[in-house]
């Protein structure tokens, strides 16, 4: 099936740079969130990111023109019924998820693909809420999705092969490389990212080091092109403590356990970037 359109619940910093990555790349763009100053705020993130690009003389300015006319704007998700393929990108919370694609599910045709972009939910269990299982994946892009190459796809216990290739197809179509792993939580890249993560915050609230040290511990000696700690301000406090949140449940190992300190960073408010604070200040 060849995938012509895409539909994208969620404006948010993911939702936006799958938009941008569509568009770019000649794919028409359905994007929908709950109000039209969310679905704004995201369109204009995209326009801005997209000057950078000019700044940068890698796009002109009829590029970036085309490419915002591939994009269309909705707080409804009727105008997701023009896709191939729908993908949910809101944030990381089961019950949130679980309600949108049950919603998506009972309105968009039986051959339509929906995936979800979680980091670390069952696909296999997000599948089977869903009437269309051998039709549901994983599609995971990571943060910024116009500057990252790579796409995990999760396929679930019920994922079809034709599901897999199309959207394998999809991802090489926006100029990603896709890899393919099985579901277990994390799946690969964050199974390994945030726990390590989890770590730093460890080594931080003992006070082995200063912030700006164990990044420049990990950036200059691990050839890490950014630190843990600014890292986890980029991703978000709040999402490195819900995926560690979700190892621990799943894994029922203590390896997993929260860092106390990431806890209350969240509990602060001090998200990251998105806040102005976490780690650092911004």
């Amino acid at each position: 099936m060849a995938i012509t359109t895409v539909g994208i619940i969620g404006a948010g910093t993911m939702g936006n740079g799958i938009a941008q990555a569509c568009a770019v790349s000649g794919v028409q763009v359905v994007m929908v969130d709950i109000s039209d100053a969310a679905v704004q705020k995201g369109l204009a993130t995209v326009a801005g990111s997209l000057d950078r690009l000019i700044k940068k003389e890698k796009i002109t300015e009829a590029d970036k023109a085309a490419a915002l006319a591939r994009i269309r704007t909705s707080t409804r998700y009727d105008d997701l019924k023009a896709a191939q393929i729908v993908i949910e990108a809101a944030t990381e919370n089961y019950e949130l998820k679980l309600k949108i694609l049950q919603q998506v599910d009972a309105l968009v045709a039986p051959e339509v693909i929906i995936a979800s972009n979680t980091s670390s939910i069952s696909i296999t269990k997000l599948a089977a809420a869903t009437g269309r299982a051998d039709r549901f994946i994983g599609m995971h892009f990571f943060n910024p999705v116009p500057m990252m190459a790579l796409v995990e796809i999760i396929r679930g216990l019920q994922t079809s092969d034709a599901t897999h290739d199309a959207v394998k197809a999809l991802s090489e179509t926006l100029g990603k490389s896709p890899i393919t792993v099985k579901n277990a939580p994390g799946f690969v890249v964050n199974r390994i990212l945030v726990p390590m993560i989890n770590e730093a915050f460890f080594v931080l609230a003992e006070g082995l080091a200063t912030p700006e040290d164990i990044d420049a511990g990990m950036k200059l000696g691990c050839n890490q092109p950014i630190g843990p700690l600014a890292l986890a301000d980029m991703i978000g406090l709040d999402v490195c403590l819900a995926v560690m949140d979700v190892y621990l449940t799943e894994f029922g190992d203590s390896k997993y356990r929260p860092c106390p300190l990431l806890k209350e960073m969240v509990a602060a408010g001090r998200l990251g970037r998105k806040t102005g604070r976490g780690v650092y200040q911004y």
